[in-house]
């Protein structure tokens, strides 16, 4: 599971568990946040609910082409973003009120960002690219790769090895907006709703990413927008089902969707999904414009023959969703013996 984690992304993976996957291990990439910061999140969170078991790997500090300046000039040419993600200026003081460092160096830690407790454990020496790679080869057909995240681990690992995709199960990606403009420029949480940052902060690997073939692609794009935590929904479950990431959900986010918990349930119950369209898609790698970054959808007749096709998520069993996500915050699975299990 490849993510730009921090203190309040726990549940994808926690929903994993719940659906009796085996979580090979977490990789943390570049996107809100430097990647060795949301790794350092990713083995703090796990630690957290005992589950330090489950392997973490570092990511690839950079994206394959944008760096600040790049972003910088890009958002001059072509507006600016509610959300600039790990290209948001370098601010040591908003840093030091507990906040995950942006711009300036990559491997600058902000330990006060860390409400979850600082790790006592460390990653792995393989990179996360690395690790993916041997991961598909030891089960060939049967490892899906979840991206939460930007896309750059996972584009590396398709430049290192020429049948890493094809010998992976699947790929499920949390992104892929479309048809949205027209609601960004109602209102400020409108106009994040509709920004692909993830995809944004790094377009070539998300074309990488995209065009690679894949067994399966599956895609959680405006439909991530769509589910919500509510302060009544944490309150029942910590409450009636106090447990190792109580606290933490407590001060889980609730302004926002749910949006990686959303891609993660897509790819652990299947049955989750009421509707979806087969279509092909690529995200335009054209930097002078403002759709860099951005996703386009075409049907067989019409696409490029580089496009490849994936599974557009377009409705959801809200039902089936709920039940799924409030019996995973009830009772996370910890670690016993080396292995995640229900306690």
């Amino acid at each position: 599971m490849d993510n730009d984690w921090s203190s309040t992304g726990f549940i994808p993976f926690l929903i994993a568990l719940n659906a009796n996957m085996t979580v090979l291990g977490l990789t943390g990439n570049t996107a809100d946040s430097w990647a060795l910061q949301c790794t350092l999140h990713a083995l703090a969170t796990l630690e957290h609910g005992n589950l330090s078991c489950i392997p973490v790997a570092l990511g690839q500090p950079y994206p394959f082409m944008m760096t600040e300046q790049r972003f910088d000039m890009w958002t001059t040419l072509w507006g600016t973003l509610d959300w600039d993600g790990v290209f948001t200026p370098e601010n040591l003081t908003y840093e030091a009120e507990g906040n995950d460092p942006t711009g300036g160096n990559p491997y600058r830690i902000s330990k006060g960002a860390f409400i979850e407790g600082y790790p006592n454990t460390t990653y792995i020496s393989q990179s996360a690219p690395e690790f993916m790679i041997e991961q598909v080869f030891k089960y060939p057909g049967q490892v899906s790769i979840y991206a939460a995240g930007s896309l750059t681990n996972v584009a590396a690992a398709i430049r290192m090895n020429g049948t890493f995709a094809s010998t992976a199960k699947e790929l499920v990606i949390m992104g892929g907006y479309v048809d949205l403009n027209l609601m960004q420029v109602q209102s400020a949480l409108g106009q994040d709703l509709g920004a692909d940052i993830n995809f944004i902060v790094d377009p070539e690997a998300a074309h990488i990413a995209l065009t690679a073939d894949w067994q399966s692609i599956t895609i959680a794009g405006n439909i991530a927008n769509t589910q919500y935590l509510t302060a009544e929904n944490i309150t029942q479950t910590t409450l009636q089902s106090p447990n190792l990431y109580s606290d933490l959900l407590e001060v889980y986010y609730t302004g926002y969707p749910l949006w990686d918990e959303t891609a993660a349930m897509i790819m652990a119950y299947p049955d989750v999904v009421a509707s979806s369209e087969e279509v092909y898609m690529d995200v335009s790698t054209a930097y002078d414009s403002p759709f860099y970054g951005g996703t386009y959808l075409w049907g067989s007749d019409f696409a490029p023959s580089h496009a490849r096709k994936v599974n557009y998520v377009t409705g959801l069993n809200t039902t089936v969703f709920w039940d799924k996500l409030m019996g995973t915050l009830s009772n996370p699975k910890q670690c016993v013996a080396g292995v995640p299990q229900f306690v």
